[in-house]
């Protein structure tokens, strides 16, 4: 499969994000990790009793970003400038991409370069440990809440590109349950601790409730 991202082509999407062994963040991971394979979704986003807020935000983010990087690395072959020119989800939205650093105002740009553009952001925050601290004793800095919704918010854009734009190469590949799963997962997370505002969620907000209200299978999206 190749990743063609201009002079990034030489590069696979992604590296995945490693949490250290040994360290509070890995036992939270591992606990995260078996209470999902209880299948009880809502369950297993809950902070555990005890632990402390910033950490398990930051522990699923790390895994969220995972999760969506491994999707998304499945159909870059269909997700290309010919055929995503803009970054949208769905007829009625459209994102421009702006950091607010290196790039402040928001630019118009293909889906492919802006998830490129987005994910190498995402991975940035979460390499930096002045942001997502992965030592004990090293407090999360005191905007760590807006940095982590802000991360979530962009992720979310990338699971409704997928949903809007490549739902048929999903199928197609087999892998819908898997996407419908890690998206459930995700909106419960953020569900639980009000990380993203019901407005961002407008893209996908039809499948949200078919998500979290029934236990349909396979739902999709109403065309």
């Amino acid at each position: 499969m190749s990743f063609l991202f201009g002079n990034r082509s030489a590069k696979t999407f992604k590296p995945k994000k490693h949490i250290p062994e040994g360290t509070h963040q890995y036992d939270l991971m591992k606990h995260a990790a078996a209470t999902l394979g209880s299948g009880n979704l809502r369950l297993a986003v809950m902070l555990p009793e005890g632990e402390d807020l910033n950490e398990w935000v930051a522990v699923n983010t790390v895994d969220f970003f995972n999760q969506i990087n491994m999707l998304y690395g499945t159909i870059t072959e269909f997700c290309i400038e010919e055929s995503c020119p803009v970054m949208a989800a769905g007829p009625k939205y459209e994102y421009h991409w702006a950091d607010g650093h290196v790039v402040k105002k928001p630019i118009k740009c293909s889906a492919p370069k802006y998830i490129d553009y987005l994910m190498t952001w995402v991975q940035d925050q979460l390499d930096d440990e002045t942001l997502f601290p992965s030592k004990i004793g090293v407090p999360f800095p005191k905007n760590f809440s807006m940095i982590a919704k802000t991360i979530l918010k962009r992720l979310f854009r990338v699971y409704a590109h997928i949903y809007h734009q490549h739902f048929a190469e999903v199928v197609q590949l087999g892998e819908e349950a898997h996407l419908n799963t890690s998206f459930k997962h995700f909106i419960f997370f953020v569900q639980e601790f009000n990380l993203i505002e019901r407005k961002e969620l407008a893209p996908l907000q039809e499948l949200i409730e078919k998500l979290t209200t029934t236990n349909a299978k396979d739902p999709t999206l109403q065309r």
